[in-house]
């Protein structure tokens, strides 16, 4: 079954619920080999956007299942659950991260503010949001991974500054590990002329397979030192 746990988890809430439903109503029963196997793995919970959700590629090439496999085969023992939502905000991550936050997530990571930008929000609204978010991290006893969302020049230097500065103030603030900005292995990859649409759906906006896993490379050590943190 822990497979089968695992591929809901990819998939998201729903599934992860509804196979809840069944395991506690004993239509599926696990093996004590299943059991323990579970036991061991890091569960961690991605609240995040439509980047964490996996917006326009299929259920098992989204950011989470393909993240999770690149951690199972650096030979961490861990499970990611889908907490993405396309087209939240910092606000509607505040609103459901108590229900994110199951007995069984020990880590959790953070990925929104791209859709504030998009909105041009107010930097205040978002740093108290995400400041909510990490307060219930820490209340659960769950380590946590900060990831940033640069803000474009859009609105002003004023705008960016403020804004760019909420995410490494939080996560040094609680402690959290960080990652600056998700989405930096993609321009990094243009160095040598790649054009950056190379890695981008028709969209402009979202990763296509091939930005996603210059995304998973980035972003995979420090998700490996995250599970090393709940170990401990």
């Amino acid at each position: 079954m822990g497979a089968v746990l695992k591929r809901c988890a990819s998939l998201g809430y729903g599934a992860l619920a509804a196979m809840r439903k069944l395991v506690l109503a004993g239509i599926l029963v696990a093996s004590p080999l299943a059991a323990d196997e579970a036991a061991d793995q890091a569960v961690i919970a991605m609240l995040g956007d439509s980047l964490t959700a996996g917006y326009g590629l299929a259920p098992d090439a989204g950011l989470v299942p393909v993240l999770e496999r690149w951690l199972q085969a650096q030979g961490a023992q861990v499970r990611l659950i889908n907490a993405g939502v396309s087209g939240d905000t910092t606000a509607g991550g505040l609103a459901r991260i108590d229900w994110t936050l199951t007995p069984e997530v020990e880590g959790l990571v953070v990925a929104l503010g791209a859709n504030d930008l998009l909105r041009g929000l107010d930097p205040a609204a978002a740093r108290t949001n995400l400041r909510g978010i990490l307060e219930a991290g820490r209340d659960a006893g769950v380590a946590i991974l900060v990831v940033g969302v640069p803000a474009p020049l859009n609105y002003g230097a004023d705008y960016k500054a403020e804004f760019d500065a909420i995410y490494p103030d939080l996560a040094q603030e609680f402690g959290a590990l960080y990652v600056e900005d998700l989405l930096a292995p993609m321009q990094e990859a243009t160095a040598d002329g790649t054009r950056l649409e190379t890695f981008l759906q028709p969209d402009r906006l979202h990763p296509n397979p091939a930005g996603l896993e210059l995304i998973v490379a980035g972003l995979g050590p420090q998700m490996l030192a995250l599970v090393v943190r709940i170990a401990q």
